[in-house]
C-alpha cells in the first residue's frame, strides 16, 4: 500500500470512528462548549449528591445521639452546659436556643411573673422557629443548582444536538453526499449532546427527590421536638410562677 492510499484510509478510519472522544473532538465549537458545560455541570451534581447524603446520614446520626440524652432523664441544664455554645447539629441549636432564652429571663429574675408568663413561652417558640428556619436553610443550600441541571440540562443538549444537525446538513449540501457513512458521524455528534443532558439530567432530578424527601421529614422532626420542648419549658414555668 503507497503513502497516499495510507493517509486516505487513515483519514476514512478517523472519520468513522464513533467513540465518545471522537465525536467531541469532531465537533463544532458550539457543541463543544454545550458539552463541556453539561459535563461540569454533571461532576458537579454529583459532589452536591454525595456531600448531602453524607450529610443527611450525619444528621439523622445526631439526632438520635441528643435525643437519647435529652429523654434520659437528667437535667437540662446539665445538658444545655454540656452542649455549650458550638451545637453539631440543627436539633441541638434549637434546644441551645431555646435554653438561652429561658436562662436570659431567669437571670433576670422573672420580675413581672404575669408578663414573664403570657410572653416568655411565645418568645421560646419563636427563638426556636427562627433557627429551625435557619438550620433549614442551611441544609437546602445548593439544592436549587440539582433542580436547576434536571430541568434545563435535556435542553442544553437538545439545543446542542439542533445546532450539530443543521452543520451535518449544511455539510451534506456541501459535498452533495447524503449515503450513511457521510451523514452517520455527523448525527451522531448531535445526538451526542443530548445524551449528555440526559446523564446530567436524570441523576440531578432523582437525587434532589430524594434529598427533598428526606430534608422534608427531618424538618418535621425538628418541629416536633421544638413543640414538644416548648410545651416542657409551659410545664416548668407554670411549676415556679
Amino acid at each position: 500500500m503507497d503513502p497516499v492510499q495510507s493517509v486516505a484510509l487513515a483519514g476514512s478510519v478517523a472519520q468513522h470512528d464513533l467513540s465518545m472522544w471522537a465525536l467531541f473532538l469532531r465537533s463544532d465549537i458550539i457543541v463543544k462548549l454545550v458539552m463541556i458545560s453539561l459535563v461540569l455541570a454533571s461532576f458537579w451534581c454529583w459532589a452536591i449528591i454525595f456531600d448531602k447524603l453524607m450529610r443527611i446520614r450525619q444528621l439523622y446520626n445526631r439526632a438520635e445521639q441528643f435525643e437519647e440524652s435529652f429523654w434520659s432523664g437528667g437535667s437540662l441544664e446539665e445538658l444545655y452546659d454540656r452542649i455549650g455554645s458550638r451545637p453539631l447539629d440543627p436539633m441541638s441549636s434549637i434546644f441551645v436556643a431555646a435554653m438561652r432564652e429561658w436562662r436570659r429571663s431567669a437571670a433576670k429574675g422573672m420580675a413581672d411573673r404575669e408578663t414573664v408568663r403570657a410572653s416568655l413561652p411565645q418568645r421560646i417558640d419563636r427563638v426556636m422557629n427562627v433557627t429551625l428556619g435557619r438550620e433549614m436553610e442551611l441544609l437546602e443550600r445548593r439544592l436549587g443548582f440539582l433542580a436547576s441541571v434536571g430541568s434545563t440540562a435535556p435542553f442544553i443538549g437538545l439545543f446542542g444536538t439542533v445546532w450539530g444537525i443543521m452543520n451535518s446538513f449544511q455539510s451534506i449540501a456541501a459535498t452533495k453526499n447524503t449515503s450513511l457513512a457521510v451523514v452517520a458521524p455527523g448525527i451522531a455528534e448531535a445526538l451526542f449532546a443530548t445524551a449528555l443532558g440526559l446523564v446530567a439530567a436524570i441523576p440531578a432530578v432523582i437525587a434532589y427527590n430524594k434529598i427533598s424527601s428526606d430534608l422534608d421529614r427531618y424538618s418535621k422532626r425538628l418541629e416536633n421536638f421544638a413543640g414538644e420542648f416548648g410545651a416542657i419549658l409551659s410545664r416548668q414555668l407554670e411549676e415556679k410562677v
